[in-house]
């Protein structure tokens, strides 16, 4: 039960990251092309990484007629959990997640299996 505690800890912790990852990208551009940046939403647009995926979510899915809207949302979420089962190979100091004799193998297993999310959308 702990290691599954501990894997929420470690997966909620690296999105968050890349979340405000995002929003140091976003300010960095910004003052390269000599503009202010996000800083409409809360202080110094901390808000902004937050806001965007609510209006990512908000917006309405562009589907050609003959497609199906449900294998078109699939994709990006296989595309997250295949991501996500890749972080727990990934080796901590101590122990990793997932802890067998191949993980370089299964690594590359579900690394090549990234190609069906795209293929699905």
């Amino acid at each position: 039960m702990s290691i599954m505690i501990n894997m929420m800890i470690i997966m909620i912790s690296i999105l968050v990251s890349v979340v405000f990852y995002s929003l140091l990208e976003r300010k960095l551009l910004s003052y390269i092309q000599i503009r202010k940046g996000p800083h409409k939403t809360y202080i110094i647009g901390i808000l902004q990484p937050i806001s965007d995926p609510i209006k990512l979510f908000n917006k309405m899915i562009i589907t050609s007629s003959p497609s199906n809207k449900y294998m078109t949302m699939l994709g990006p979420s296989l595309a997250m959990f295949l991501a996500l089962m890749m972080m727990t190979m990934v080796p901590m100091p101590y122990q990793t997640i997932l802890d067998n004799q191949h993980n370089m193998l299964t690594l590359l297993l579900i690394s090549s299996m990234a190609v069906y999310p795209i293929l699905l959308t």
